[in-house]
């Protein structure tokens, strides 16, 4: 998905903060909402992880979570019950009831887990097994499937 909570400046605002040094953790409680630049992340709680150096390792949103990002030049909007950030593999990863659509083609995407890795340019989106993966886009009127 993108760099969002990794280069920039990030804003993150909340109803209740928890700081663990020992841990290496800061917990972000009740109406979550992180800006950085453009992108937009809404949850009910947020989870940072840091290093010993105090750089950001892993961001975990939990709960209602919805997501306003900018991906290599285009608009996303995505949902889920859980949002993992992995900034150091620019990984993504929405669980639950996740959802993903790309604001600029109209092209969607429904899974129990949708996984994005940047570097790699790579997609994956798994299933429950009594549910299937489902992808919905628009094909132009007159256009034709080619072999």
């Amino acid at each position: 998905m993108i760099n969002f909570l990794f280069a920039e400046q990030v804003e993150i605002r909340a109803d209740k903060f928890i700081a663990n040094e020992i841990k290496g953790e800061g917990l972000f409680l009740g109406n979550v909402r992180i800006i950085k630049g453009e992108d937009i992340l809404n949850a009910k709680e947020l989870i940072v992880n840091f290093d010993k150096k105090r750089k950001p390792t892993k961001y975990t949103a939990n709960g209602d979570v919805n997501v306003s990002i900018k991906l290599k030049g285009k608009m996303y909007f995505g949902s889920g019950d859980r949002l993992i950030y992995e900034p150091k593999t620019d990984t993504y990863k929405l669980e639950g009831n996740a959802f993903l659509e790309d604001k600029n083609t109209s092209k969607k995407v429904y899974g129990s887990k949708i996984e994005v890795n940047q570097k790699l340019g790579k997609y994956q989106v798994d299933s429950k097994s009594d549910e299937p993966v489902k992808f919905i886009f628009q094909i132009n009127d007159g256009q034709k499937w080619q072999k």
